[in-house]
């Protein structure tokens, strides 16, 4: 497209009209905070929401990278656009008049910004044509199809433009183009005639197939997709991808269901056109559907700029295919999805139904019902993950606890991973109760090392300790600190009771469930106990618990023995190394409280926690000093 020089009144006019919330939303996953929509800066990589966008204002700025500006540099940084590009494409946008400073160059644009609503207005009359041969004699099967068939009102038909498209090969064509006048080249480029391969002339695209409309967020036609009523292939067949319409960034029946959504604060997709149509038929007005394709990341974005939960509920057909395309759309919006920036769930009708079947025998109610019930995507996936695997056998269990693993890997918030992994150990276990610490402590184990990460505020003071960093490596060995500790009390009977007043003093308690169970049997018997190791054994024995998870700690080898000789070291050590790991918990909580309040709308909360997690820093700093020497020495 021609560029040229941009009146000042267009400028301005844009400037005014344009909605910096709207544009961004495009590319940004915006949450309301307060009077300013907040999310994750898309110019540097961040896990904290530090890009604010003010709607008063009409300005953005990121606190972490200083950037800034209006609607037009965002789109210009952004998209690596040129100034002018920016302006006429937001005049576009908001049907704003264009002016320029040159009068040749202001005609050319205009032609060029005039062929745009010549393709809208081709397309509306093409629509108009299938809408009218569906109510003539030769669009009779089609209409019976849509009344008894999908048992469709006839309001439903209207409201959505359907139609019929005659099964001869030229008859739109001769409509448009020698009864309508319209270019024949525009008619191609909508999309609705090709030309043919020998002896020249075109052929209509769609023949003798039921015409659904696909509608911009405006309500202008840019496409159709069109059903055949035979056994032709393909059954669904979409416009060909146009300066108008492209498929991964346009959903079906956005322009109708687009206030629903905002009002219910929630969006369904479904995979087909009829499964949208019958729910905005029963008054479930928040439905789209992804036109046959897997759910893109586009179109997801799109979406979620009605939604100020970002509550989006995928409904797709629970067969093969439909199974395929949820994992698939799960996988193009996973990176938002585990960054919390969309709440995503997954929705299975009973009996592998889709949209439209169910609702033929259940009310708009019943499916209401099913949608506040629908699993979250983490839990739908974990299901599908056990299903059909037999967990009893050795070779299924250590396939899925793998999966599981890598699924659960991925989650960045610790309250959620921890969550599913106390969700999982429950499935692990097979409904055997005892079992589900072992699980937890398994799934800890093989998901800590690639994903605990030590929370870090920008704090401006203090500055932390560059030792602190080392804490999240040694953050595995609070195992070996908890059973060094039990190692000592069980050989070394002069310090139990030192064990015992150190414990209660800081308020510590064994982390792990095999030490914990250990701790409770060592609490029933004496103090003095000659025999506590064979005591124990028999303990373990009647309770037919696990034994095989302590049964090192029973016994001293050289390297042992050596060790307990510095026994006093080596407990002050095993404590500070206990005492560290429950500071960083609640270094991490204070951070994360820190992180999400905002300092003008709750100034006192922010200092509150502002000054909580200073004094874990410097209590963490203190423990550090505590710890005689590195506990990975002993191992």
């Amino acid at each position: 497209m021609l560029i040229p020089r941009l009146h000042p009144d267009t400028i301005e006019d844009v400037r005014l009209r344009a909605d910096i919330v709207d544009v961004i939303s495009d590319h940004v996953v915006l949450r309301k905070r307060g009077k300013d929509f907040v999310g994750l800066c898309p110019f540097h990589e961040e896990r904290s929401p530090s890009f604010s966008v003010n709607p008063t204002k009409q300005m953005y700025h990121c606190f972490g990278c200083d950037t800034g500006g209006t609607v037009i540099k965002f789109l210009m940084e952004f998209e690596k656009r040129q100034f002018t590009d920016v302006v006429v494409y937001l005049a576009q946008r908001y049907q704003i008049p264009i002016k320029t400073l040159e009068p040749e160059q202001r005609q050319e644009l205009q032609r060029q910004l005039s062929r745009r609503e010549q393709l809208y207005e081709i397309l509306a009359s093409a629509a108009q044509f299938y809408q009218h041969a569906l109510r003539q004699s030769l669009g009779k099967q089609a209409m019976t199809y849509l009344l008894s068939d999908r048992q469709l009102a006839v309001e439903t038909i209207q409201r959505f433009g359907l139609g019929y498209a005659p099964i001869g090969w030229e008859t739109l064509y001769r409509y448009l183009v020698e009864s309508k006048n319209y270019p024949v080249q525009l008619v191609e480029q909508a999309g609705l005639i090709k030309p043919r391969k020998e002896g020249g002339g075109y052929y209509d695209v769609f023949r003798d197939r039921l015409m659904i409309p696909i509608m911009d967020v405006q309500g202008r036609v840019i496409a159709f997709g069109g059903r055949t009523l035979t056994n032709e292939q393909p059954k669904y067949l979409n416009s060909p991808e146009t300066e108008l319409f492209h498929k991964g960034k346009t959903l079906f029946a956005l322009d109708q269901a687009k206030d629903g959504i905002t009002k219910l604060d929630q969006a369904v997709v479904v995979e087909g056109y009829f499964d949208a149509i019958a729910l905005h038929e029963k008054g479930v007005n928040h439905a789209v559907a992804s036109l046959g394709t897997a759910l893109s990341l586009e179109q997801v974005k799109l979406l979620l700029r009605y939604t100020n939960s970002k509550q989006l509920v995928l409904n797709f057909d629970a067969d093969r295919a439909g199974t395929n395309a949820t994992e698939k759309a799960i996988g193009e919006i996973a990176t938002l999805a585990y960054k919390g920036e969309v709440n995503l769930k997954i929705l299975n009708l009973p009996n592998g139904k889709d949209a439209d079947e169910y609702l033929r025998n259940h009310t708009a109610a019943d499916y209401q019902q099913l949608l506040a019930t629908a699993p979250l995507w983490l839990n739908w996936q974990i299901q599908q993950l056990v299903s059909d695997r037999d967990l009893r056998q050795a070779t299924d269990f250590q396939q899925v606890m793998q999966q599981i693993v890598k699924l659960l890997q991925k989650i960045a918030n610790s309250d959620t991973r921890n969550y599913y992994i106390s969700y999982c150990a429950e499935i692990l276990s097979l409904g055997d109760t005892r079992l589900i610490p072992l699980r937890v402590e398994n799934l800890l184990t093989q998901i800590a090392p690639s994903n605990i990460r030590h929370l870090t505020p920008r704090l401006s003071k203090p500055q932390s300790d560059p030792k602190l960093t080392l804490l999240n490596q040694e953050r595995g060995l609070l195992e070996l600190a908890e059973a060094l500790l039990l190692k000592i009390y069980l050989h070394c009977a002069e310090q139990r009771q030192v064990v015992i007043d150190e414990l209660d003093k800081r308020d510590l308690e064994f982390s792990f469930s095999h030490h914990r169970l250990l701790w409770q049997q060592i609490a029933l018997l004496p103090l003095e106990e000659d025999n506590l190791i064979s005591s124990l054994h028999n303990m373990y024995l009647e309770l037919d618990a696990e034994l095989d998870s302590v049964a090192h700690l029973f016994h001293l080898n050289e390297k042992s023995i050596k060790d307990i000789m510095r026994t006093p070291l080596v407990v002050q050590t095993a404590l500070a190394c206990m005492e560290i790991s429950l500071g960083e918990n609640r270094s991490s909580h204070f951070a994360t409280l820190w992180e999400k309040t905002d300092p003008a709308l709750e100034p006192e909360k922010f200092k509150y926690y502002a000054e909580a997690l200073y004094a874990e820093k410097l209590k963490l700093q203190e423990l550090y000093k505590q710890r005689q020497f590195p506990l990975s020495e002993l191992f």
